[in-house]
């Protein structure tokens, strides 16, 4: 599994309000190098950092997310066993429900 951030994308956004890669580390509260990381694919941002984005660039939370990453299946290998791709989509789902839990923590925490 690999992650495409569509740095150009975010980079014209913030340039449509005056802004850059600094004013959105700061909104997002983390350091300008976790903010590379995420725009170099060397970390995956947040639910919370991603609501930010969103605000900051005044674009639809879905559309961030899906600017922020693409999940891309590379096939199996020939040799391959199926609990193999059983196994694989067990993390794949675990993955989501735990960036789901996280998401509606922060949902949760800023209506309340």
């Amino acid at each position: 599994m690999s992650l495409f951030f569509d740095a150009d994308w975010f980079d014209a956004k913030l340039a449509e309000h005056g802004l850059d890669r600094a004013a959105l580390a700061i909104a997002a509260g983390i350091e300008r190098a976790d903010l590379h990381g995420v725009f170099t694919n060397e970390r995956v941002a947040s639910a919370a950092e991603l609501e930010t984005f969103a605000r900051v660039l005044h674009a639809d939370l879905l559309e961030v997310t899906l600017k922020s990453g693409v999940t891309v299946r590379e096939p199996p290998p020939a040799d391959a066993e199926p609990s193999d791709r059983i196994e694989s989509i067990e993390a794949r789902l675990d993955a989501i429900d735990s960036w789901l839990a996280e998401f509606e923590a922060q949902k949760k925490k800023a209506a309340g």
